[in-house]
């Protein structure tokens, strides 16, 4: 009984506590926020940070997911014991896994916009982020392992650190999105900077098992300057714009690529099946669109046995637009000759094929015109192409140009041929 009245006694305070402290100026709330944070400039080396690539590393990421979405009402049980979605199932989402002693202690996915776009964008407007340009990454299926979430954050700041460095240095994005219960957004404006993409809180999203949620964005264009002036004059382990911006840590396993694509695709055929077949029978409960858009995804002959058939109908019945699995961004450089003698275009190269590519232009280019491109295409892999500019596309995110070769040079040809029977990221390295 008398335990009973300390425990009581305890919520009590603690509740009128935070009654007092929600009282508080946000601008002086956050300030306590970003005092009280602390993250190690030198973790355990027993920490690794890592892709999840095996089907252990996986499964251990879906459950410590699953556990704590259940624990706080965010689904169901699943008897797999497994969060799965079918935005795992695509090669522009990526998951990063912390391991302690080899152990899967922490998980976080990005989502990148891919054929099924962002759970997210189903109850909050994008249209604002979209405006400004750049990639959209959805940080999403964030969890700690129970032993580890009274650790002060040495799992979860590295974790979220190997997140920020991957979309920066080698996912291609700008802009980071989130949705939040409303009880931890605050921890996201006051530590990270992040600003809410509108005042109400949405009552129901249904992603999060119909758990009411903020939405919110950073800018990483601008976050640098804007976690210096946050965190100015800190010591190193409350400093969190020298953690994020300067600070190298050598428990990340970066990726290694040969050449620069942007998304590190994990799924095998065998992946595939366990996890959405076998496991959770999710590509079995998609509709026809979601299961045509895998089969352009996945349209090589390995993959044709695990993915999903549509209800009554060929896949012949559907034509859809090939989604390539691997993202690039290869910079080139392209020299047409004018009246007033040759000019020099820079280029981002962003789709490719045996006969062409597209590639984004900050400037205006001669179409119908032959000329030379340098195109890097990775670290020592480099081609050199005549090309034509015969289409350009004016968008939002930019002006795109399609070109047409006269000739593939060899890298050129074992770069497309590496794309397109790749099936995974380590595949690119052979």
């Amino acid at each position: 009984m008398a335990h009973m009245h300390r425990s009581s006694f305890k919520k009590k305070v603690h509740q009128s506590l935070r009654r007092l402290f929600g009282a508080l100026p946000s601008r002086l709330r956050f300030a306590i926020y970003r005092w009280m944070a602390q993250c190690d400039p030198e973790p355990d080396q027993r920490l690794v940070l890592k892709i999840a690539q095996t089907q252990l590393e996986l499964e251990a990421c879906f459950r410590i997911l699953h556990d704590a979405y259940v624990a706080s009402g965010f689904m169901k049980a699943d008897p797999s014991g497994m969060r799965i979605t079918k935005y795992h199932a695509l090669p522009t989402t990526t998951t990063l896994c912390a391991l302690y002693d080899g152990r899967v202690v922490g998980t976080i996915s990005m989502i990148r916009e891919g054929v099924f776009g962002f759970p997210m964008q189903s109850v909050f407007d994008l249209e604002q982020v979209r405006a400004k340009g750049g990639q959209i990454a959805e940080i999403s299926a964030l969890a700690v392992h129970p032993d580890f979430r009274k650790t002060g954050g040495a799992i979860l700041f590295p974790l979220m650190k190997f997140m920020h460095e991957y979309c920066t240095e080698y996912f291609d994005t700008r802009h980071l999105v989130i949705a939040v219960n409303p009880e931890k957004i605050e921890l996201y404006e006051a530590l990270l900077f992040f600003e809410r993409l509108q005042e109400k809180v949405v009552d129901n999203y249904d992603f999060a098992n119909g758990a009411p949620a903020v939405g919110a964005t950073l800018d990483l264009k601008h976050a640098s300057d804007v976690f210096r002036a946050g965190y100015r004059g800190r010591p190193a382990h409350k400093n969190l714009h020298k953690y994020f911006f300067a600070l190298k840590l050598p428990n990340i396993q970066r990726p290694h690529r040969r050449y620069y694509t942007t998304n590190d695709p994990v799924m095998t055929p065998a992946l595939l099946d366990h996890f959405f077949n076998k496991t959770s029978r999710l590509f079995e409960n998609l509709d026809d669109r979601s299961k045509s858009l895998l089969w352009s995804i996945y349209s090589m002959a390995e993959y044709r046995g695990v993915l999903p058939m549509l209800s009554g109908m060929a896949i012949d019945a559907h034509p859809l637009r090939r989604h390539q699995r691997y993202t690039i961004r290869c910079p080139a450089v392209a020299r047409f000759a004018g009246p007033s003698g040759e000019r020099s275009f820079v280029l981002d190269v962003i789709e490719v094929s045996l006969s062409g590519f597209q590639a984004e232009s900050k400037l205006d280019l001669p179409q119908d015109v032959p000329g030379a491109a340098v195109i890097d295409l990775g670290e020592g892999e480099r081609s050199n192409l005549v090309v034509t500019a015969v289409r350009r596309k004016l968008t939002d995110g930019g002006t795109f140009y399609g070109f047409k070769l006269d000739e593939p040079d060899p890298g050129w040809r074992r770069f497309v041929a590496a794309l397109e029977v790749g099936l995974t990221s380590g595949d690119l390295l052979q």
